[in-house]
């Protein structure tokens, strides 16, 4: 099954859906080297990869699809990182003010407002909990 998986992974590696992707996977897939991307990480602040225990950088697909965006403006469409920067910021706020327009249409009504406000309530004690309690060693 794992040769499947890997056969596939080296077809099609953007279509394969995962959590996360190593350093050399983005490098491969965006055809990047490594310290282009982490350049970028210093550059767009909205390239965030999360840091394993092993400080190995593991790039989730959102990240992924903003370093394909950036590699088109800064490569295909001639724009400077300044700008790049600001057309990113353009297309976060943009897809920002969508998501808050679809949730202000889709307020939820009755029992659906009430499970919400419960499942909040709860999520709240959750995080009280977790702020409360030492972190494992």
């Amino acid at each position: 099954m794992s040769r499947l998986i890997k056969r596939q992974e080296q077809t099609d590696p953007i279509s394969f859906e995962r959590l996360y992707y190593r350093i050399g996977e983005v490098c491969r897939i965006t055809g990047l080297k490594p310290h282009v991307l982490r350049y970028w990480e210093s550059e767009f602040r909205v390239i965030r990869p999360h840091k394993a225990g092993s400080l190995q950088r593991l790039y989730r697909k959102k990240d992924l699809d903003l370093i394909l965006k950036i590699k088109k403006l800064l490569y295909e469409e001639g724009f400077t990182i300044a700008g790049a920067r600001k057309k990113i910021r353009g297309i976060e706020s943009e897809e920002g003010r969508k998501l808050r327009l679809k949730l202000v249409e889709k307020r939820p009504q009755g029992k659906e407002r009430e499970l919400l406000f419960a499942i909040q309530e709860e999520l709240k004690g959750i995080r009280e909990m977790l702020e409360e309690s030492p972190p494992p060693s």
